[in-house]
């Protein structure tokens, strides 16, 4: 599997991507990996951002801890809350690709991954407008997709199955396809990849390559490697349609 074009592997601070040049090939539409979206300065500028978050902005689960920024996604509608700065440059970063058409996302999802923890397959769903966006920064990692057997899926705007809810198991053993991602690189996922297929992060400390990768020629890796994981931080970046400006009251009519 290929790409149409492994493009620039400069950072792209200009906005100068043409996004096209960098979608997945043959894999079920659409898939746009960009190696080196952003410079090692910049990885290092997002994390010590990252790190410098109040202790209260984490929220630790089983298998990971996480931020949310921009507001709690729910069906009624997100109270949104202001991105800070750090943050802002980036979704119009993103924005600025035109995956997200018009529209610059106000929702950004933190994930701290230590080696050896991941997320079940889930899906987005649709409180989110059908375009996810990722930044990875510190360790690569592979991105695994499935079948799903069924329609019914849970979401809860934070990944969005806790991978240790152990509810369901994944809808099939085995990932149809995987793709790697690097430190600083941007994966975006729209099209059938975000509706009709689930993706996750198999809890394992090292990655070996396989003909699975669809993205091997846009990385710097090869067949046959084996990669050890580090900690990796995610960026998830996506637009929420529906917000509100006052403040729910759950549960009360």
């Amino acid at each position: 599997m290929e790409q149409v074009s492994q493009g620039t592997t400069k950072s792209q601070g200009d906005n100068d991507i043409r996004i096209a040049d960098f979608q997945v090939k043959n894999v079920p539409d659409v898939v746009y990996y960009i190696p080196n979206f952003i410079s090692e300065e910049e990885e290092k500028y997002l994390l010590s951002q990252v790190y410098a978050a109040p202790k209260p902005k984490w929220k630790q689960l089983s298998h990971r801890r996480l931020q949310n920024w921009g507001g709690l996604p729910h069906p009624k509608g997100m109270i949104a809350e202001g991105l800070p700065k750090w943050l802002e440059l980036y979704t119009q970063k993103v924005a600025s690709l035109g995956v997200f058409e018009d529209h610059v996302p106000n929702h950004v999802l933190v994930n701290e991954y230590q080696p050896g923890q991941g997320i079940m397959p889930h899906e987005d769903g649709p409180l989110f407008y059908p375009t996810v966006t990722t930044i990875s920064l510190g360790s690569h990692t592979f991105l695994d997709f499935y079948h799903r057997r069924n329609e019914s899926r849970e979401h809860n705007g934070e990944g969005d199955r806790d991978a240790s809810s152990g509810s369901d198991p994944p809808p099939d053993t085995e990932p149809f396809m995987s793709l790697l991602l690097e430190p600083r690189s941007l994966l975006v996922l729209q099209g059938s990849m975000y509706t009709s297929h689930l993706h996750g992060i198999t809890e394992r400390a090292t990655d070996s390559i396989t003909d699975r990768v669809a993205n091997l020629s846009a990385t710097r890796h090869g067949m046959g490697e084996e990669l050890m994981r580090t900690c990796r931080v995610s960026l998830t970046i996506r637009f929420v349609p529906r917000t509100l400006k006052m403040k729910l009251l759950f549960g009360k009519r």
